[in-house]
């Protein structure tokens, strides 16, 4: 008898083969591992970078809003040459990135007692230094101010602000006035013995040589005689012992 050989369709019982798994399918249900992100270091850097650029802009906008320096605020009128009082003044808080120079309220104390105001202050304006002056170059009643331009041979060596110096007429028909008159003292040129210098300043910047700008003060009385002599460059200032 002879056996049949088994042929490959039978076997398994008429049962449906199960399909080998597609090539580089996953098996299991697992993922396949995906290829690393590329970083890119340079983009993060720059957005750091921006971040802190950011943060400080804004740091140095609170710090400026926040300098603000105490100055002096004129609240009344004040006329020019006369004194700032205490009355007169507030304190007002004001940003100091603006390049004017503000009086400060520390310095409030010296205010009356050594400046004066240079123009008329209206009421409420910011105090600056252009609106203020010292007070020893404020025209004081019976006062006058008079410019003389001097040679060297006509003033002492050392003539500074703040002396006090005699003003004399040098010209020959003074001289001869003088004469005729008799005066034993030879004060009959004297023009005052009473005059402040206010301010000297040289052409040539050393005194050694020019003319130079003498502003004085003097009695209203006597800036009339002091004047018409300075006109003729006929004034010559001598130091007044005792006074300086």
């Amino acid at each position: 008898m002879k056996i049949r050989e088994r042929s490959g369709s039978g076997d398994g019982g008429g049962r449906q083969s199960v399909p080998a798994p597609a090539l580089g399918a996953p098996l299991g249900g697992e993922r396949l591992p995906m290829a690393p992100r590329e970083r890119k270091p340079a983009l993060a850097a720059l957005a750091v970078l921006l971040i802190l650029v950011g943060a400080l802009g804004a740091t140095v906008m609170v710090l400026r809003a926040g300098n603000k320096v105490s100055v002096v605020e004129v609240i009344a009128p004040v006329a020019a040459g006369d004194a700032i009082p205490q009355t007169a003044i507030r304190e007002v808080m004001l940003s100091d990135d603006s390049g004017v120079h503000f009086v400060r309220w520390e310095q409030r104390g010296i205010l009356a007692d050594n400046y004066r105001a240079s123009t008329n202050i209206v009421a409420f304006s910011v105090l600056t230094d252009t609106m203020i002056m010292s007070k020893d170059k404020v025209v004081t009643d019976g006062k006058s101010f008079v410019g003389l331009s001097l040679k060297d041979d006509q003033f002492p060596r050392g003539l500074r602000a703040g002396q006090t110096v005699a003003a004399y007429n040098v010209s020959t028909n003074a001289a001869t006035a003088t004469q005729d008159s008799g005066s034993i003292s030879g004060d009959g040129n004297l023009i005052s013995d009473n005059v402040i210098v206010k301010d000297v300043k040289s052409a040539s910047g050393d005194f050694s040589s020019g003319d130079t700008s003498v502003t004085v003060q003097v009695d209203s009385a006597d800036a009339g005689k002091l004047t018409t002599a300075a006109s003729a460059n006929d004034v010559a200032l001598v130091l007044v012992t005792g006074k300086n």
